[in-house]
C-alpha cells in the first residue's frame, strides 16, 4: 500500500516528541468522507510501523504497548496520507476504515462530526465497481458498459436542466442528485473518481 507522506512532514527524529513524553496525538480522518474518526497517540516506533505496514498503529497508554487499530476486530485503518501541524507535535492522518472505528460500533468516535457524504458515496461506488454485488442498481450500470452509463448521465443532465426551468426546487434537487450519482458512476467506469475532480478544480482555482 502506498502512503502519501505530505510535504512538510519532517524525519521522525525531527518531530517534537518532548511535549507528550515521547508521544504525539494523531487525529484520524476518513480519507473519503473527511469525517474525524478518532484521536490516538503514536510513538516513534508505532509511527514507523504505520509507515512500513500501511495500517494505523498507535501506542496504547493503558496497555503500554504498540496497538494496531483493528488487530482483533479486523476494522483496520488503511493509511492514505500523513501530515504534521505547524509545531511538529500533532499528526493528521487520513485513512480508509475497513469497518466501524469506534468500539461502540459507530463509524466515528465523534458521531456528530461533519462529513462529506458525496465523498463517502464515491467510495461506495468504487466498492460496487470492484465487487459487483448481485441485485445492485450500481452493478447493473457497470455491467451495462460505459456507453449505457454515459447515456444515463445525458438523460439526467437534460432532466436536471428542464427541472431548473419549469419545475420547483424539490424536483430540481431530485434530478440534480440523480445526475451527481450517475456522474460518479461514469467517472469510476473510466478509472477516475471524485478526488480527481477536486484536484483539477483546485488547480484551476489557483
Amino acid at each position: 500500500m502506498s502512503i502519501e507522506v505530505l510535504p512538510g512532514l519532517p524525519a521522525l527524529e525531527s518531530l517534537d516528541w518532548s511535549k507528550g513524553d515521547g508521544l504525539l496525538p494523531a487525529v484520524l480522518q476518513d480519507a473519503d468522507s473527511l469525517q474525524v474518526l478518532m484521536l490516538g497517540y503514536v510513538s516513534a516506533e508505532s509511527l514507523q510501523v504505520t509507515l512500513q505496514t500501511g495500517h494505523m498503529t498507535f501506542f496504547s497508554r493503558s496497555k503500554q504497548r504498540l496497538w494496531t487499530k483493528g488487530e482483533q476486530s479486523g476494522n483496520v485503518l488503511a493509511v492514505r496520507s500523513i501530515a504534521v501541524d505547524c509545531d511538529a507535535d500533532t499528526l493528521l492522518v487520513r485513512a480508509r476504515p475497513a469497518g466501524p472505528t469506534c468500539h461502540t460500533g459507530a463509524e466515528s468516535c465523534f458521531p456528530q462530526a461533519p462529513k462529506d457524504f458525496i465523498g463517502q458515496l464515491d467510495q461506495l461506488v468504487a466498492t460496487r465497481e470492484a465487487q459487483r454485488p448481485a441485485g445492485s442498481y450500481t452493478t447493473s450500470l457497470f455491467d451495462g458498459g460505459i456507453r449505457r452509463i454515459a447515456q444515463k448521465v445525458g438523460e439526467e443532465g437534460v432532466e436536471t436542466a428542464l427541472a431548473a426551468v419549469v419545475q420547483g426546487d424539490d424536483e430540481l434537487l431530485g434530478e440534480a442528485s440523480d445526475l451527481v450519482f450517475h456522474l460518479l458512476v461514469l467517472l469510476r467506469a473510466r478509472g477516475l473518481g471524485l478526488q480527481d475532480v477536486r484536484t483539477l478544480l483546485e488547480s484551476r482555482h489557483r
